[in-house]
């Protein structure tokens, strides 16, 4: 009998270790892993974001590219780990941010050809080569500017690189766009084929009314953008323009047009002036990461095993520091877009 009590109460205890080893497992999975079980486990704390990862490396993309998509899904980790926690307060009771975050995520997949659909798109990023005349622009107006621009006299070389990376980001805007529309228009079609009405469903109707705010936002910032390609291209670039990079210049715009006061704009302004800094430094080795990789492909062809590995240690360091300072941009950018986004809806008020 003793030896039965003995033997019950030593399953009790393997039970109780058993049920605190799986909440524990579970929580990591929910919550994220230390950075050194994250490394034997994944790359991220996201169990589907691993899974898009994964499958990025099997897909032909370049260096660039998968360093871009790291800093992007480092951004999604970020939110949805956020999200969690709100969720976990009870503070996302209509679900509009849990919605976000997979229309979010949509975009991603889609932007990297991830999706099932085949995207010429992904192509596009070489920083050794200037690409201008084989890139298009999927957008009969902006050929037709950039045509005008190429044509004109007005713009020396470094100009026209710089107009350049303008209309491919413009490109790029009205591309995320038609994603999101694309998303809304889903959601809106199931939505309305639900017969009885709820609770839940007015709950659905307040989300969808939030995604067409940001579908609002997204298409005032593309249509100010078109009007300054516009303006350029025919007057070329004026002198004391104050930003260079096509992102910085989208914000100075808007939030030129937010309800900020002077003081809060000149903050702004200077705020500009370092992310455009950052950026830059981005853009640097962005294009450092690219000769690297290229030269690696060459270098594997001789078998300098020792040549090998210093330029194998050298790939590594610049792919690290690309994706560290992608990410940095990427929150930077989300930052400042959500204080603009705020005060944008303010003037609406």
């Amino acid at each position: 009998m003793a030896a039965a009590r003995a033997l019950v109460a030593a399953l009790a205890v393997f039970l109780v270790v058993v049920s605190v080893q799986a909440s524990k497992y579970s929580r990591e999975a929910n919550e994220g892993l230390p950075d050194a079980k994250r490394r034997e486990t994944g790359e991220f704390r996201v169990v589907r974001l691993n899974q898009i990862w994964e499958k990025a490396q099997r897909l032909h993309l370049s260096a660039v590219k998968l360093a871009e998509l790291h800093s992007d899904l480092k951004i999604q980790e970020k939110d949805e780990l956020s999200w969690k926690k709100l969720k976990a307060e009870g503070l996302d009771e209509d679900g509009e941010k849990e919605a976000k975050l997979r229309r979010n995520l949509n975009v991603i997949m889609t932007k990297y050809g991830m999706n099932g659909k085949k995207d010429s798109h992904l192509t596009d990023t070489n920083y050794i080569k200037d690409g201008t005349e084989s890139d298009t622009l999927d957008d009969p107006r902006l050929e037709k500017l950039w045509s005008k621009a190429k044509t004109s006299g007005k713009f020396s070389d470094e100009e026209l690189d710089k107009l350049w990376r303008e209309f491919k980001h413009h490109k790029e805007k009205i591309r995320e766009y038609n994603i999101l529309l694309e998303t809304v228009s889903r959601t809106e079609d199931i939505h309305k084929n639900v017969i009885n009405p709820s609770e839940e469903n007015l709950v659905k109707e307040e989300v969808l009314h939030n995604k067409h705010r940001e579908l609002k936002d997204k298409l005032r910032s593309i249509n100010q953008g078109f009007e300054r390609l516009r303006k350029v291209s025919h007057q070329g670039y004026d002198a004391t323009s104050e930003f260079e990079e096509p992102r910085v210049i989208d914000l100075w715009d808007m939030a030129k047009s937010a309800n900020f006061t002077e003081k809060e704009l000149e903050s702004f302004r200077e705020e500009l002036k370092h992310f455009e800094a950052k950026i830059e430094k981005h853009h640097h080795y962005q294009k450092q990461l690219e000769i690297s990789h290229e030269k690696l492909k060459h270098i594997e062809g001789t078998g300098d095993k020792e040549h090998l590995n210093r330029n194998r240690e050298k790939y590594a360091m610049l792919e690290e520091k690309t994706k560290e300072l992608g990410y940095k941009v990427k929150k930077h950018l989300q930052d400042l877009s959500s204080r603009i986004s705020q005060g944008l809806q303010h003037n609406e008020l």
